[in-house]
């Protein structure tokens, strides 16, 4: 049974953050701003799931109190009867869900993102599934209607990546992708392979969410060096003759970051500053679930790369996600886009954990 007065507590602040938002003087402080709407929208979701639930638990209650009374007809005890039938299937899924509005939100869930391949173990075999990787993401992102843009990408000799960054832009990318942060394994007879031997690979990607106005990432110009260079594509052609690409330095961290996907070294420098903002951000992040190592664990998406979450098996056509243990035998479509039936997996069974902790809480 859901707390009515902590709901109530909750909800309460409606009205607090209504008065604040009405004031002339937050909508000058756009931070702030943004901020109390993210939150009005959260609680506004959590007010309408609660008025529901609890108006269910009245009806169910004076329904019973009719069906108990003495005074009450058969036909009247009949119709409470119908009526608890009816409330009694309807209130699990309403409960549910106010359960599900009570989970605080991911600020970061509506964001674009940047993504991050890497070739791992495997040599050419690596950066081979690092770049099927890179076109099984854009062929989901093309499905869903998002835009792919390719910031930074070290091609190797065989047509694969050796490393490729790209943002990804659309509605509720880093909700959907956040959970493919991790090591990503592929068992399959490399194109180099004379004898028919299956050889194990790996690749990491990491899912970062784009920083925002509303976060606390302040980059001084005396942190960070900028060099600038000449951009040039796989095997060295369409070498650009200005030094239009641009690698900065973040000094205080150690994060290097660079873009030469542009021909514009202003566009290139802007592309290299929100990937070094992403990454700053994601730093943050990690740092503050760490401090709550115990609800971390009990989630998905704690976005650890060094941990091995999903193995591609191309001679058995299957993929296995090794948190929820989940295996399909689509990998062929998997690999050409296909991937929401793990993605929708991944959400519901994290959510089931959150769900599981909130209880516990």
């Amino acid at each position: 049974m859901i707390d009515k007065s902590y709901v109530e507590k909750l909800t309460a602040r409606l009205s607090v953050i209504e008065s604040e938002l009405s004031d002339p003087s937050t909508a000058a402080n756009q931070r702030r701003y943004q901020s109390l709407l993210v939150e009005h929208s959260h609680l506004r979701d959590l007010n309408g799931k609660a008025v529901k639930y609890f108006g269910l638990v009245q009806e169910l209650d004076d329904s019973k109190g009719m069906l108990a009374a003495p005074d009450s007809d058969a036909e009247l005890k009949e119709m409470a009867q119908t009526e608890i039938a009816r409330i009694e299937k309807s209130l699990p899924a309403a409960e549910r869900e106010l359960m599900m509005a009570l989970l605080p939100p991911d600020p970061a869930d509506s964001r674009n993102t940047i993504m991050e391949i890497r070739a791992g173990t495997g040599g050419e075999e690596a950066a081979l599934f690092a770049g099927d990787l890179y076109r099984m993401y854009s062929r989901y992102a093309e499905n869903r209607g998002w835009k792919v843009g390719v910031i930074d990408a070290s091609p190797s000799t065989m047509g694969g990546y050796k490393e490729i960054i790209f943002g990804v832009e659309g509605r509720d990318v880093y909700r959907t992708l956040k959970y493919e942060s991790g090591g990503h394994r592929v068992q399959r007879i490399p194109v180099t392979e004379a004898n028919g031997r299956i050889h194990t690979s790996a690749a990491t990607v990491a899912v970062l969410p784009e920083a925002a106005e509303i976060d606390e990432i302040e980059i001084k110009p005396d942190e960070i060096r900028i060099d600038l260079y000449r951009a040039s594509g796989p095997g060295g052609q369409k070498v650009n003759k200005t030094e239009s690409a641009v690698r900065i330095t973040h000094m205080p961290s150690g994060i290097v970051v660079q873009s030469q996907d542009e021909r514009s070294q202003q566009r290139n420098r802007e592309r290299a500053m929100s990937v070094l903002k992403a990454r700053l951000l994601d730093k943050t992040r990690n740092e503050e679930q760490a401090k709550m190592a115990s609800e971390r664990k009990s989630q998905i998406g704690s976005g650890d790369r060094s941990e091995r979450i999903r193995t591609y098996n191309f001679p058995q056509n299957r993929v296995t996600d090794h948190r929820i243990e989940m295996t399909i035998y689509t990998l062929d479509r998997f690999m050409e886009g296909e991937i929401d039936p793990l993605v929708d997996a991944l959400r519901e069974r994290d959510t089931e954990l959150r769900l599981q902790q909130q209880m516990k809480g």
